[in-house]
């Protein structure tokens, strides 16, 4: 059973996902974050591959992308460093980012990759869904590798069913149609567009990502999904003074306890 699957299978709802951008802060971070949320009791952790023009994301994914690439991160080394993630690390992991750096690397040797390192899935948010079924679905199919599609306050419910319909594991929700980065909160409209999606029944669970900063809008999106993604207000936290390992800690537990 994927990874994936199984955690949705055995916790059934307030589950907490990170993003953060690989090579950031520093080129030899990422294997030491991954594993300090493991520890701290994150249920799963997409990991951000940098890329020089990350267009949905807002100034603080953008900033660590940036520096992530002028620290020397490349999804080449990005693999090399996690060979071993798999002997200390068991919750779901993901490769998440844009297409562009993956079919630079080649998509075959990318799912190769992630297979090899124990990757669970992948998110590529700008993989128009055509292209996806008609040349990639079965090579991540080959290599065991679950793709997650999103879906927007935007996104007709024809096109929804199609999402739900193709992707693996869950749908990714995002909360709004603007970049990545933190608010204060949901607006009516937002919470409507989350009371829709859960009348429609969809067959996969869903994850709510955009603009979770705090425990109290988490607490809210885990109403209306099986949990949340947080990804801006993670990186901010990475760039701040003291223990990395204990700021993650603390960053996890005051998501889940406030």
């Amino acid at each position: 059973m994927n990874r994936i699957d199984k955690l949705f299978h055995e916790k059934p709802g307030n589950i907490l996902s990170i993003y953060f951008t690989a090579g950031h802060p520093s080129l030899d971070s990422t294997a030491g974050i991954i594993k300090a949320l493991a520890r701290a009791g994150a249920d799963m952790i997409e990991i951000g591959i940098p890329f020089s023009d990350p267009m949905a994301d807002g100034p603080v994914i953008q900033k660590s992308s940036d520096k992530a690439l002028k620290n020397g991160m490349s999804l080449a080394l990005l693999f090399q460093q996690l060979r071993d993630i798999r002997n200390e690390v068991s919750i779901p992991l993901l490769m998440m980012g844009y297409l562009n750096p993956v079919i630079q690397f080649g998509m075959e040797n990318f799912c190769r990759k992630c297979r090899e390192t124990g990757m669970d899935g992948v998110i590529l948010p700008d993989l128009p869904l055509d292209l996806y079924r008609d040349d990639y679905q079965e090579m991540l199919k080959r290599y065991e590798l679950y793709p997650v599609f999103l879906i927007s306050p935007q996104t007709d419910d024809e096109r929804i069913r199609l999402i739900d319909d193709t992707s693996r594991g869950f749908v990714y929700m995002v909360s709004a149609s603007s970049t990545t980065g933190t608010k204060g909160g949901f607006s009516p409209g937002q919470v409507s567009y989350f009371e829709r999606i859960h009348r429609m029944n969809l067959t996969r669970p869903r994850l709510i990502g955009f603009g979770i900063s705090s425990q109290d809008a988490f607490s809210v999106a885990c109403k209306y999904a099986k949990g949340a993604i947080i990804g801006s207000a993670f990186v901010d936290m990475l760039d701040r003074e003291g223990d990395r390992e204990e700021n993650i800690v603390q960053f996890v537990r005051k998501m889940r306890m406030g």
